[in-house]
């Protein structure tokens, strides 16, 4: 009898070391792999993100290719899990310039709870990396938020503004640029309305198109 126990816990610790080695590409290395292997000249810019970001892809990707701008969100990652890939989605693909755009995901509580603070030093982290390779900053404002279709109940518009002033002071210090996109597409409940959003989180063709104002007057000092 003893034997037998012993046997099963061996292969329920076999069971669980093969499950844990199998678990899905946590920060995410695989989604872009294979394209920025393909890449055969650098971008001028990489746009990091999380579902925000892939969808502006989705949504007008010529803005994209027109400028040489590269996409790399994912959908419903956090700025720990950004950070992790920051190397190999913007570092190694030598861009002039990368556009920040985080901190929805960790609001949402997406890999679990995360102090604003923390929040802001995985944004500066990548800041910092990002200077030390002679890419030029963009930290961008989280976008509002009165509520998460997939997790009710946070409240993240007082959040956003909290952490959107964090982020804002810290470029202003580090003479990095800020950009806004919040103050243009907030409503009165501190949330994205519907004629820039239909599930009040993700912007519609028209919420990007705001964006995309906002941030091609910011990047025409990349040459």
């Amino acid at each position: 009898m003893k034997n037998i126990k012993q046997i099963l816990m061996i292969v329920a610790c076999t069971l669980a070391t093969s499950t844990l080695f199998a678990q899905n590409d946590w920060a995410g290395f695989n989604r872009y792999d294979a394209d920025n292997k393909a890449l055969q000249t650098a971008p001028k810019v990489v746009f990091m993100g999380n579902s925000i970001t892939e969808g502006w892809w989705n949504n007008d990707p010529d803005f994209f290719k027109v400028n040489n701008y590269l996409g790399r969100g994912i959908s419903g990652q956090t700025s720990s899990q950004m950070l992790v890939r920051f190397r190999t989605d913007v570092i190694n693909l030598k861009p002039k310039a990368v556009v920040i755009l985080a901190g929805t995901n960790d609001i949402a509580q997406n890999t679990g709870y995360i102090a604003l603070e923390n929040i802001l030093g995985n944004i500066i982290s990548m800041a910092e990396l990002a200077k030390a390779h002679k890419i030029k900053v963009y930290l961008c404002s989280v976008l509002p938020a009165y509520d998460f279709g997939w997790r009710k109940g946070l409240e993240p518009a007082p959040k956003i503004v909290k952490l959107n002033k964090m982020i804002k002071d810290y470029a202003d210090k580090n003479k990095m640029t800020y950009v806004d996109y919040y103050s243009k597409l907030v409503d009165d409940r501190g949330g994205l309305p519907e004629k820039y959003s239909q599930d009040g989180v993700h912007p519609t063709l028209e919420g990007y198109k705001v964006m995309e104002n906002i941030i091609s007057n910011a990047l025409k000092s990349v040459k």
